[in-house]
């Protein structure tokens, strides 16, 4: 398959114009501007990966369409101030892939999946010392505000390790988690501490370690998060389920039945078959 798709999608763009016509398009979207569309994006793009999580195709399909209207929506309302337009962002990220993959475009010898993430990030930075010509800059900047605070943790401990400041193993990181963890520990002993700035900051620092645990691990601390959610979720409605069939409301229930519960969820995990 080659050249450029169409079809559908000048017609998508299409029907973005028609809801963004003054006088005749839709209220709602006449209303919007980039920074109020933003977390609508953002919201899409967690709904791409939760259909992901849940081997839901179909629904990815439909996750997939909502978040490429957002593309679209962007687009639309840049090309309305003569900023841009769709096709230059499809030319954009066409060249920029391009660039990125001389091992498939160029002339440059065949790489491993590490070799290829450094190229993209000694390409990358190229390209943003290109944009910024003698301006100083940070190491850290590029990473997005917006982003998860976990995965921009992971994100910042990335950029930072790539000129040494790190620890060389995951059990220095294990050591700095007791470290924050008695930190914490301590301040929760104080008189008055709840919900206090300090507490918030010890918790804030004991986060961030366990993110570079997980980045150490090799292991992505988003996923395992989502995971343990998932977990948590299966399990409280066992509880639930248990209680409903025993006539007993949530309410009613003791912690210790539920805790009872609870490792009687857990024990049917670990059963085989």
């Amino acid at each position: 398959m080659s050249g450029r798709p169409c079809g559908d999608v000048a017609r998508l763009i299409e029907i973005m114009a028609a809801l963004r016509t003054p006088g005749s398009g839709c209220p709602w979207d006449l209303e919007q501007d980039f920074r109020s569309i933003a977390p609508y994006t953002i919201e899409e793009a967690y709904e791409v990966a939760d259909a992901i999580e849940r081997n839901d195709l179909t629904d990815l399909k439909d996750e997939l369409g909502d978040l490429l209207l957002q593309v679209v929506f962007h687009a639309r309302m840049a090309q309305e101030q003569d900023a841009f337009a769709f096709e230059d962002v499809v030319d954009a990220i066409c060249d920029k892939l391009v660039r990125r993959h001389p091992h498939v475009f160029g002339d440059v010898q065949s790489l491993d999946a590490d070799g290829v993430t450094m190229q993209w990030s000694a390409i990358k930075a190229r390209e943003k010392a290109g944009k910024q010509g003698l301006q100083p800059a940070s190491l850290l900047d590029g990473v997005p505000l917006a982003l998860p605070a976990l995965t921009r943790a992971l994100k910042l401990q990335q950029k930072a390790s790539e000129v040494g400041f790190d620890w060389d193993d995951a059990q220095h990181v294990l050591s700095k988690i007791r470290e924050e963890t008695e930190e914490v520990a301590a301040e929760l002993a104080r008189p008055g501490v709840d919900a206090s700035p300090a507490l918030e900051e010890e918790i804030g620092d004991l986060l961030f370690v366990v993110a570079n645990l997980a980045r150490h691990a090799k292991v992505d601390p988003e996923q395992a998060l989502r995971g343990a959610n998932t977990k948590f979720e299966r399990r409280f409605h066992h509880i639930e389920r248990r209680l409903t069939d025993m006539g007993r409301s949530l309410e009613a229930a003791s912690l210790d039945e539920m805790e009872a519960l609870w490792v009687e969820a857990k024990g049917a995990e670990r059963k085989p078959g």
